[in-house]
């Protein structure tokens, strides 16, 4: 069985900045490994294009450019945000918002955006919503361990269901 659309697919892998001399990202391995299902949308594009037609316990290596990957980083993606939607009882939550921070909100369509906490003032608070690894090339090497049909209610709600997937 190859890789293709509707499959669900398991793979261990390496995620490294640059090369693989880079410095380590992100890593799975057998016990914890990525789950997807392919063809749906849920991964950087550049990721499972190089994954297609693949086949089980088949290696993998391969470069992600930023545009192929989670994009440039857009200055226009760093906001103030008003302090006041962080206040619960007249205070600053000051557990919650602090520098460094990724924290996630919602707009009045529902859509949930995650920023990092850049900085704090009286008025406001400066936020960061580009994605962390924005403007960095990726490489990632690894294994294809399981590839199989996915289900009618997995393609229905168009990501994988059970052990390592969404649970409902």
């Amino acid at each position: 069985m190859k890789i293709e659309n509707d499959k669900v697919v398991s793979v261990t892998y390496s995620l490294k900045e640059n090369d693989e001399n880079g410095a380590l990202l992100e890593e799975t391995n057998e016990n914890g490994p990525l789950v997807f299902l392919y063809g749906h949308g849920n991964l950087i594009p550049g990721f499972e294009k190089n994954l297609k037609d693949l086949g089980l316990n088949d290696s993998f290596a391969f470069t992600v450019s930023p545009e192929e990957g989670y994009g440039e980083y857009v200055k226009e993606n760093v906001a103030e945000i008003p302090s006041q939607i962080f206040m619960q009882e007249g205070k600053m939550n000051t557990e919650l918002v602090q520098v460094g921070r990724i924290l996630s909100l919602q707009d009045q369509e529902g859509r949930v955006f995650n920023g990092k906490v850049l900085s704090i003032a009286e008025e406001t608070i400066t936020m960061d919503f580009n994605h962390p690894m924005a403007s960095k090339t990726l490489h990632f090497s690894g294994k294809v361990i399981e590839i199989r049909d996915a289900s009618e209610e997995e393609l229905s709600h168009g990501h994988v269901h059970g052990a390592h997937g969404h649970q409902h």
